[in-house]
C-alpha cells in the first residue's frame, strides 16, 4: 500500500477534543486541550494532548491560539475477521475484498474473534482497529 500523505491545515481553534491531528508525523487523537489567556505582548497559548493512534504513544503539542495544526484524512472503513494469530488479525474489508493485516489492540484483544466486523481506521497508509461492531 503506497504511503498516503494526505492532510489539511486548521486553525487550532477550529479543532477540539475527540479530532484528529498529526503531531511529529503521527496521526493522534486528541484527549485535551489547554488554553492560556494571552498576555500583555502576545497571543493566547494551546497545549493539545493526544495519543498516537497506531502505536498509543502520549504526544504534546504547544502552538499559539491562532496557529495551524496538520488533520489528517481518516478514513471508517467496516471489515471482517478472517483469522487471530496472537496479537494480529487477518480482515478482509468489506467494501473492495482485500485482505490486510493489522495489530489487535490490546483493550479489544478477549472481543477480536473469527468472524466479527470490526471498525478500521486508515490514514497515512496505515490502518488500526478501533472497535468491534459485531459478534462473530
Amino acid at each position: 500500500m503506497a504511503e498516503d500523505t494526505n492532510y489539511n491545515l486548521k486553525s487550532a481553534k477550529e479543532i477540539g477534543k475527540g479530532s484528529f491531528i498529526i503531531i511529529d508525523g503521527i496521526p493522534c487523537r486528541i484527549v485535551d486541550i489547554e488554553t492560556s489567556a494571552p498576555g500583555k505582548h502576545g497571543a493566547a497559548k494551546s497545549r493539545i494532548t493526544a495519543i498516537g493512534i497506531f502505536d498509543g504513544s502520549k504526544k504534546t503539542l504547544l502552538l499559539s491560539g491562532h496557529g495551524e495544526v496538520e488533520v489528517p484524512e481518516i478514513k471508517k472503513k467496516r471489515a471482517q475477521v478472517v483469522s487471530i494469530t496472537e496479537n494480529t488479525a487477518q480482515l478482509m474489508d468489506l467494501e473492495n475484498y482485500e485482505i490486510f493485516e493489522s495489530v489487535v489492540p490490546e483493550e479489544l484483544r478477549g472481543s477480536v474473534k473469527a468472524g466479527a466486523e470490526v471498525e478500521v481506521l486508515e490514514t497515512m497508509g496505515r490502518r488500526a482497529i478501533t472497535r468491534v461492531v459485531g459478534g462473530g
